[in-house]
């Protein structure tokens, strides 16, 4: 990996922005039902929706990619709300068995795959150094309609309405950024804040993660760093330092 020009990252950053504008809000919820690893075993679902695709030969980038993920998210997390109306006292331990389940079947599938290695981590670590304006332009009319609906029913999105909402989100950003940025970007601006009430909690859940892909995407730039990792390290510290700054300006204030 070769370092990107500084002006070749803005459609990344874009990107980045784009899932942040869904995540921040949906993490804020995770965080508040008590699912945390919802995320993960969402996200492992689609991608191995992703994988089935793959291993059927179908398009890389086409519709049926696309369809077979959302397929798999949509079921999963549907059957996932229908455990925690049913069983909510061991819904996180029904959530962690999904996601095991899902790698494992994702990793079965692509064994056969001199490439199913390569496949996987790409799936993991994401690509969002080479996301293009026609991905921005998709995530963006998407997103666009699930933050209206999300607007439209608050508090009344229900249990339902709230993981299907979560899955159509994830799956649309899971195969640009990946899982693991995708759980970063859920959990992380969310913890930083979550002593916020609702409009300033979510101002600065995306200022938090504006500034952390700002600046893990222009270290990937500067230092050859996988452009991933580098923004979720980027998110972990700056999600600390704002911690840190609210927690001393509400003791100051308690003063």
């Amino acid at each position: 990996m070769t370092p990107a020009p500084l002006d070749l990252l803005l459609w990344p950053f874009v990107v980045g922005l784009l899932v942040l504008s869904t995540h921040v809000p949906l993490g804020r919820r995770v965080l508040a039902r008590g699912i945390i690893f919802l995320d993960l075993a969402v996200s492992q679902l689609a991608v191995l929706g992703v994988v089935a695709a793959h291993a059927l030969d179908l398009a890389a980038d086409g519709w049926s990619t696309q369809l077979a993920a959302a397929a798999a998210a949509l079921a999963g997390a549907a059957a996932l709300a229908g455990c925690e109306r049913r069983w909510p006292h061991i819904q996180e331990a029904l959530i962690g068995s999904t996601f095991v389940v899902a790698a494992s079947a994702a990793v079965l599938l692509l064994a056969g795959d001199p490439h199913g290695g390569e496949h996987l981590a790409e799936l993991l670590t994401g690509q969002i150094l080479w996301a293009t304006s026609t991905q921005a332009m998709q995530m963006a009319a998407l997103y666009g309609m699930l933050l209206a609906f999300m607007a439209w029913r608050g508090e009344r999105l229900g249990g339902l309405g709230f993981y299907l909402v979560f899955a159509l989100a994830i799956t649309a950003s899971v195969q640009v950024v990946g899982v693991y940025l995708v759980f970063a970007s859920l959990i992380l601006p969310a913890l930083a804040v979550r002593g916020l009430p609702a409009r300033p909690g979510l101002l600065a859940g995306w200022t938090v993660g504006a500034l952390a892909y700002a600046a893990g995407l222009a270290a990937s730039a500067l230092l050859d760093w996988p452009t991933g990792p580098a923004i979720v390290i980027a998110l972990a510290v700056i999600a600390l330092l704002a911690a840190r700054t609210l927690r001393v300006a509400a003791s100051g204030r308690q003063r």
